[in-house]
């Protein structure tokens, strides 16, 4: 789950999940002159500190420490505006839950240090292309599931409870709410794509309301894949960035050009109905329709529109990241990327 708290606002995107292929990257720039050194500040660690000391003490430590994230924790995450830090903190100490949770936080993530290098890099990366954007402060934390990646006022949370690993103990006591086909991707590994896809949907690239036809939204989607491509380490599988199984991966690549077809022959590329159009743009076990035996990856739409944006950028070698990311005429994205996978039986 991905929450927005921005100027008092939270917004909650339920984990909108990339899409992608596998193709070789270009060089990258070297951008070892940009100044980027992230910290990531353990809010989890210094708030189970406090059970062993006075809750007015934590309370307002903590409100210093972190003076936008904390409200928001307070408020929007873990409690509503009917509660205060004390009350929270106190129902906190007293769940075993909570101590069990933030136990196994701590086991997974003693030292951060190699996540903060990856992330250091992709700001380097991110900073190269867009230098007047402003890093943010990195704030982990545990809140009971209840939101992985927050972004607020000069800051980013990361959900350790939602990076634990796909054999956490929690995660199949919450399969009601968070479906195992997403719980697995609650892996270390996945903090530094899912931070980069993040920060680019919410605070870069923010979605044009009005791009409703499928196509608009599969060159919208593939546009931010592209741009991962170009930040995050060339040795991160495109299964990662996009939250793909080995099989489905493999499955896509496959069939690359009956999906393709498929759209064609249902006319679907210029579709505006929501009700139509979202089975091929949001995260489930696979696509109906597609695919024999539920085979089929999910969201195709976004891994195509992944493909056809690298194709566009790959027939088009002097258009920039800048220019692309700017760009808002899908049309001319297909048209460009002359974009013709064949089927598999041809």
């Amino acid at each position: 789950m991905t929450y927005n708290v921005k100027h008092s606002q939270i917004y909650l995107i339920f984990l909108c999940v990339l899409t992608f292929i596998s193709c070789k990257q270009g060089n990258k720039p070297n951008v070892d002159n940009i100044q980027v050194d992230i910290k990531i500040e353990r809010f989890d660690k210094d708030l189970f500190a406090g059970k062993h000391k006075s809750i007015p003490e934590t309370d307002l430590f903590l409100q210093k420490k972190y003076p936008y994230f904390y409200g928001d924790y307070i408020h929007r995450m873990v409690g509503d505006q009917t509660y205060n830090g004390p009350q929270i903190l106190a129902t906190l100490y007293k769940d075993q839950a909570y101590s069990d949770l933030n136990h196994d936080a701590d086991s997974v993530f003693r030292d951060m240090r190699s996540i903060e290098k990856d992330l250091s890099q992709t700001f380097k990366y991110i900073k190269y292309y867009y230098p007047e954007v402003k890093v943010p402060q990195f704030i982990a934390f545990v809140s009971g599931f209840s939101v992985q990646m927050p972004i607020g006022d000069n800051y980013m949370g990361i959900g350790l409870d939602m990076f634990l690993g796909k054999n956490s103990r929690f995660y199949r006591a919450i399969v009601e709410s968070v479906p195992l086909y997403l719980s697995r991707r609650f892996t270390p590994q996945y903090i530094v794509p899912r931070v980069t896809e993040t920060f680019a949907r919410e605070q870069l690239f923010p979605q044009k309301d009005d791009n409703h036809s499928l196509l608009s939204k599969m060159v919208e989607n593939g546009k931010i894949l592209y741009f991962m491509d170009k930040v995050l380490d060339d040795k991160l599988p495109d299964s990662i960035k996009i939250g793909y199984t080995d099989k489905q991966l493999t499955w896509c690549k496959t069939f690359e050009g009956d999906i393709w077809a498929y759209f064609m022959e249902n006319n679907l590329l210029f579709e505006t109905d929501y009700q139509k159009i979202q089975m091929y743009l949001t995260e489930a076990p696979f696509t109906p329709g597609i695919g024999l035996k539920n085979e089929s990856a999910p969201k195709l739409g976004v891994w195509i529109g992944w493909q056809m944006v690298r194709k566009y950028m790959a027939e088009n070698p002097k258009v920039t990241l800048q220019e692309l990311m700017a760009e808002q005429d899908a049309q001319k994205i297909l048209s460009g990327a002359k974009y013709k996978p064949k089927t598999n039986n041809k």
